[in-house]
């Protein structure tokens, strides 16, 4: 059995709910201040939502099985050995390069800022725990082209070699249409352990279609695996394209340096066209598109991680 708890800062609403068992047990728990939550599993940290006074809200960090953190740690921290370049990819992230024309992606001049509306809301069923938040996408004079609603689920599974959690963003036209546009620039982006990369590391990458490494890079699949070594240990994380989202399946915009995303609008980067805007996608004036993905944290490459399994669960469970 679970309590519900309201935590109130300042302009900032949180609904939390804290299982009634002491801290520790097994489960998922949620707490939360004023500029982020912090999500546990079984009584260890697994992320935060990092929302207030940020570029973009972004998780950070995020751990994978056996307590290995899966994402870079720069720019939020500094640790020794990294590659401080992209100062945009913090961790796991979703944005666009081309959104009205504006940049959301990148934080160089004149890029645009997705802003929390300031308020979050959380709630635990069970095993598992949900962030529901608002954003407003504006540009750096402060004017609101797009708005997002986005739901976070994560699951304590029974098995401690994996992890899973889904995140599904709906976009809103709230006055004008909204267009996506044509870039390879985005959008659900994840950026993989220094040491998990393929560049000058031991680290591989592998689709739904068989291609692998550099292959990968804007093709179409239903999921895509980066995995490599964290401490001696090999881990993946393996990303699935949910089978009703728009232009399902996706385009993949992964690199060997770490950079892991599924980009639908980069048609005419990924595909080599001629015609610039091929890719554009538009949401008409007071209407919405929903995008859904699910993210499998795993032990070995992704045959042991039984990705290939997992998505056709995910295919499964969806058509319910």
């Amino acid at each position: 059995m679970s309590r519900l708890f309201i935590l109130s800062f300042g302009t900032l609403v949180i609904l939390t709910a804290c299982a009634s068992e002491p801290a520790g047990t097994k489960g998922v728990r949620m707490s939360a201040t004023n500029d982020r939550v912090r999500v546990e599993i079984n009584g260890r940290l697994f992320t935060e939502y990092i929302f207030k006074d940020v570029p973009r809200p972004y998780f950070y960090p995020v751990i994978g099985p056996g307590e290995l953190a899966m994402t870079r740690k720069w720019p939020m921290e500094s640790p020794p050995g990294e590659d401080h370049d992209h100062p945009h990819h913090r961790s796991l992230w979703f944005a666009h390069g081309l959104v009205n024309g504006i940049d959301f992606w990148s934080e160089q001049k004149g890029f645009g800022k997705i802003v929390s509306e300031g308020k979050v809301e959380t709630e635990v069923r069970g095993n598992s725990g949900i962030i529901r938040s608002k954003d407003q996408w504006a540009t750096p004079k402060g004017m609101v082209v797009c708005t997002d609603d986005r739901v976070f689920r994560v699951f304590a599974m029974d098995d401690p070699d994996e992890r899973m959690f889904d995140f599904e963003i709906t976009l809103h036209a709230p006055e004008g249409d909204v267009v996506f546009g044509d870039t390879k620039e985005g959008t659900m982006a994840i950026r993989v352990a220094e040491s998990m990369k393929l560049k000058g590391h031991p680290g591989h990458i592998i689709n739904s279609e068989g291609e692998r490494d550099d292959a990968t890079w804007g093709k179409h699949a239903k999921w895509c695996d980066y995995y490599g070594p964290v401490e001696g240990k090999i881990v993946g994380i393996a990303m699935f394209d949910h089978p009703d989202n728009p232009r399902h399946p996706t385009w993949w915009h992964v690199r060997d340096y770490g950079l892991f995303a599924a980009n639908p609008f980069g048609q005419h980067d990924f595909e080599k066209l001629d015609n610039k805007s091929a890719g554009d996608f538009k949401i008409p004036a007071g209407k919405s598109a929903t995008f859904k993905y699910r993210f499998l944290l795993h032990r070995g490459d992704e045959k042991e991680g039984k990705v290939a399994e997992r998505y056709g669960e995910y295919v499964k469970t969806s058509k319910r």
